[in-house]
């Protein structure tokens, strides 16, 4: 199947961003693909304030956009837009890292005013990096997920059914890619 690299654009290390993405990880992997995690918050601080492209951790962070075949994002919504934090890993990336990968978009905040930002703010970005397909995305209301004390989370079920269509939808338009090159 294919390598999904999973994204979590949240500086907080108690995230509930991070923590739903390492959930849907679980259903990719289940459904046979191979996902690589990334949380953009453990890349060091001075490389990404200084735009250091050649720090060895950007560019592996470089190298995992490279070797997937689709990449998740998920973000914490501040102030309407994603996060700062990953902001800057996607400006060090090299313009066109993300041509022929299909991407799943996922968002998190407080309120439903921000349910756009997906649409307005990161799927334009996205595009710009050339992908072969940005699948629809989610924003899920902070208050639907629950973290439970053992770190694990609960998802309240129709924001988990959501989830799982949209999390399908992803794996099945990965698997409807044709290798870069191929001749229809």
């Amino acid at each position: 199947m294919a390598t999904v690299l999973s994204v979590s654009g949240s500086p907080s290390p108690t995230s509930r961003t991070a923590r739903l993405l390492r959930d849907l990880d679980a259903r990719l992997t289940a459904q046979g693909h191979e996902v690589v995690p990334l949380d953009v918050r453990t890349l060091p601080p001075e490389a990404l304030l200084h735009a250091d492209f050649g720090h060895p951790a950007i560019v592996a962070a470089t190298e995992l956009f490279d070797r997937a075949d689709g990449v998740v994002i998920g973000t914490p919504v501040y102030k309407a837009a994603y996060s700062g934090l990953l902001k800057s890993l996607l400006d060090l990336l090299p313009q066109y890292a993300l041509t022929g990968k299909t991407v799943l978009p996922l968002a998190t905040g407080g309120t439903t005013a921000h349910v756009l930002a997906i649409d307005y703010a990161l799927r334009p970005v996205l595009a710009s990096m050339g992908p072969a397909h940005i699948t629809p995305g989610w924003f899920v209301l902070d208050k639907h997920i629950e973290v439970r004390q053992d770190g694990d989370i609960a998802v309240e079920p129709s924001t988990r059914e959501a989830l799982e269509q949209v999390v399908d939808q992803f794996s099945a338009a990965l698997g409807d890619r044709e290798p870069l090159g191929a001749v229809a």
